[in-house]
């Protein structure tokens, strides 16, 4: 932990204070994680944490349902799905006699910090409670139930909220607690399905969960490129029978042995006539005669285990909570805390709950989806080509397949280079049409083929195939070999005109090492990885007791994946490369292992970067643990290699490389118009980009794009910042050169 963070949790005092949590309304992955958040953290500044149990029922009934919180009390919750204090639906809160016993429950325990975890209705009612509080005291005092001294103690209550809700359905927050992790089990259904409606040429029509909001049904279509879907923000215009029968016969046309279509089960027409899945099935069967089979999801998308996204998102925002409790003033209002872009931040409660939730921003997305967007643009004389580069990343395809849609639809010839800067210096460049990216959202690995190698030793080569294909564009997706290779090819520049046209890359590597974005396409997937070994090894040790895991991740020299990997699957220690150790610091770790086998949690996960150092090795530590545990705890070790590289792309890294890559032939297609000059592209003017949402370009010189995430709406970050200071303190800090002569072996 640096240095200024520790210090600030330090002083941080939670002394006198009792906070309680409950979860309201429905039940939603995550929520487990969010109440350990609080929980610990609460208990790490000094405050008193008690668990309400079933929801707002558990605080009007009082009693056992109100019970103090310890430490060990939430241990082994992470990765337990719904939640395991319970949440009930309670009538009678909603009455002014039933919150009068919750606020007599509370003041019994001198409660006067209230974190709730739920969606809309749950928060409501407790800003509700925050306003009567006041005058609740002053009824139970009248009756004698309290004293004046408790009304003066306990005399104001704050109220932090998190939303908990697989919908995704509350203004305010880019994602909901449960979200992810009820995405996860929709494309586990649809992937399963897919291969047996291939084998029987389908149709399958899959209803998901969504009465207001169309949050799952879209993003789980675009992460599994269905052929259609229907939502309730965006009624299908009247006639779309015909479109829609009309574009599930031209796919089948194409070759294709299957059809899915995502219905929202709020789904309505322009007149407001509900659209359901068997609706949609009778008329498939009707209009085409396709075998077509329903599934309806229903309360599967709610269980199973949390996704790892979701388990970092309700830790943060479990410490979040706290912290905004510790700071709260009389006068401060209730607050909700949320996600903005990838900071957790505390907005109004009363102000997210009161705007109309609207997915206006995604729904463009919806596009995508559709064939017919092809149709409305001209035919474009420009050729893009498309390579991966650097280690191969899940999401890969997803990013490949929207870049070459959304460029045939802008009007582009889209070119497939395989094998990286290799295949494009041997000439290993093909046209790559519609049809050809079909299937490709769910696959993992990279199906163009990457390698590491760089285009600096072959300038020459990929120059004359630059004019052989006359490409006008190039999108490049990969990690940092990518980013280092259009620094080649910017440099180049002065002695290779045919590279002077639009270059742009995304970030895809499961290290998340790229400079100057937050997230990187493929680090989500192999997150999960990571996450789901460390459950079943845990488990594992559940039996055995007094057994500690050293388990090694990949990232190279940065240290994301063993860091939040740490925190998704409840590590006790994480040792990376940014962080400096020493033999002292290994002696305490073993100390704290020891002190903890003697509790009732008699188990251990440490994670360690690969390369966080060179002479603490997995066998060193594993050694060491051994060696001075002896006789209180054994170990084993596990290294996780490239399982983290494997594997289908989570619903995250599909979705986001899909949005990403279509944004960056948005910005190819701009910039080649503007740089379109006399008969050719010369991209060689500075031009400032402009933002969409938290997804940014961050522009090179002479038309050299990079596409990011960040999380703020700070100023555009200048071709210089990367290049100068990003850029260079990374290859001073993680030894560049070194590292590239490792991955050039």
């Amino acid at each position: 932990m640096p240095s200024d963070t520790k210090k600030f949790f330090e002083n941080l005092s939670g002394a006198g204070k009792c906070i309680a949590v409950l979860t309201s309304g429905g039940d939603a992955q995550g929520m487990n994680a969010a109440v350990r958040a609080v929980v610990r953290m609460g208990i790490y500044v000094g405050a008193k944490v008690y668990f309400i149990h079933e929801g707002y029922q558990g605080m009007v009934d009082g009693g056992d349902n109100i019970k103090e919180a310890t430490w060990e009390s939430v241990s082994s919750m992470l990765q337990v799905g719904g939640t395991v204090i319970g949440s009930a639906r309670c009538k009678e809160f909603r009455t002014h006699e039933g919150r009068l016993k919750a606020a007599h429950n509370l003041v019994q325990r001198s409660i006067t910090n209230l974190c709730v975890i739920g969606g809309d209705g749950s928060l409501t009612g407790a800003n509700l409670f925050r306003e009567e509080w006041s005058g609740l005291l002053t009824e139970l005092l009248q009756q004698g139930l309290i004293d004046e001294e408790a009304v003066q103690k306990n005399s104001t209550l704050h109220i932090v909220g998190m939303v908990g809700s697989i919908d995704n359905d509350f203004c305010g927050t880019d994602m909901t607690i449960g979200t992810d992790s009820a995405l996860h089990r929709i494309i586990e259904v649809v992937d399963a399905i897919t291969t047996t409606a291939q084998s029987h040429q389908r149709t399958f029509v899959l209803e998901v969960m969504g009465r207001h909001c169309g949050y799952l049904a879209m993003v789980s279509a675009l992460a599994c490129g269905a052929d259609w879907v229907f939502i309730p923000e965006m009624p299908p215009e009247d006639g779309w029978e015909d479109s829609m029968c009309q574009k599930l016969s031209e796919s089948r046309s194409r070759g294709s042995r299957l059809n899915i279509i995502i219905v929202a089960e709020g789904a309505i027409d322009r007149q407001g006539q509900p659209i359901t899945s068997d609706f949609v099935k009778d008329l498939v069967v009707r209009r085409l005669g396709f075998d077509t089979r329903v599934t309806i999801l229903g309360h599967v998308q709610r269980g199973g285990t949390p996704s790892a996204f979701d388990r970092i998102l309700a830790s943060r925002m479990g410490v979040e909570a706290v912290l905004a409790l510790l700071e709260a003033s009389a006068n401060t209002p209730a607050c909700v805390v949320s996600l903005v872009g990838n900071q957790a931040v505390r907005l109004p409660l009363m102000e997210c709950v009161q705007m109309v939730s609207v997915c206006a921003a995604e729904t463009e997305d919806i596009v995508f989806l559709s064939i017919t967007a092809a149709l409305r643009h001209p035919q474009s004389s420009f050729n893009v080509a498309v390579l991966n580069v650097g280690a191969p990343a899940a999401g890969m395809n997803a990013a490949v397949r929207s870049a070459v849609r959304v460029g045939i639809a802008e009007g582009h010839k889209m070119f497939a280079v395989s094998d990286g800067f290799e295949g494009f210096y041997k000439g290993q460049i093909k046209e790559i049409k519609w049809g050809d990216v079909g299937g490709w959202t769910g696959q993992g690995g990279s199906l163009l083929g990457t390698k590491r190698t760089l285009p600096g030793k072959h300038l020459e080569k990929i120059a004359e195939q630059i004019r052989i294909h006359n490409i006008n564009a190039l999108l490049v997706i990969g990690g940092f070999e990518a980013l280092e290779s259009l620094l080649q090819l910017y440099e180049a520049r002065a002695d290779y005109e045919d590279f002077c046209i639009p270059i742009c890359m995304l970030p895809a590597t499961i290290s998340n090492n790229v400079p100057g974005t937050d997230l990187s396409i493929g680090a989500d997937t192999s997150l999960n990885a990571i996450v789901e070994t460390c459950d079943r090894i845990k488990q594992s040790a559940s039996g055995t007791k007094r057994r500690v895991f050293i388990i090694e991740t990949m990232g190279g020299y940065c240290g994301y994946l063993a860091t939040v990997g740490g925190l998704a699957a409840g590590a006790d220690t994480v040792y990376i490369y940014e962080e400096a150790f020493d033999i002292r610091d290994l002696q305490a770790n073993v100390e704290h292992l020891t002190q903890k086998m003697k509790t009732s949690i008699q188990r251990g996960l440490v994670l360690r970067n690969e390369n966080c150092n060179e002479n603490f090795t997995t066998d060193f530590i594993y050694q060491l643990y051994s060696e001075e545990g002896r006789g209180v705890f054994d170990c084993r070790k596990n290294i996780l290699g490239h399982m983290q590289q494997g594997g289908a792309p989570s619903p995250f890294d599909r979705n986001f490389g899909t949005k990403v890559a279509a944004k960056a032939m948005q910005w190819i297609t701009r910039t080649l118009k503007d740089s379109y000059k006399g008969g050719k592209v010369t991209a060689h003017l500075k031009r400032s980009l402009s933002r969409a949402a938290v997804v940014r370009h961050l522009e090179f010189p002479r038309g050299a794009g990079f596409l990011c995430f960040k999380a703020s709406n700070t100023s555009n970050i200048t071709s210089e910042a990367v290049r100068d200071e990003q850029l260079i303190d990374f290859k001073s800090k993680l030894q560049l050169e070194e590292y590239n002569q490792q991955t050039a072996m």
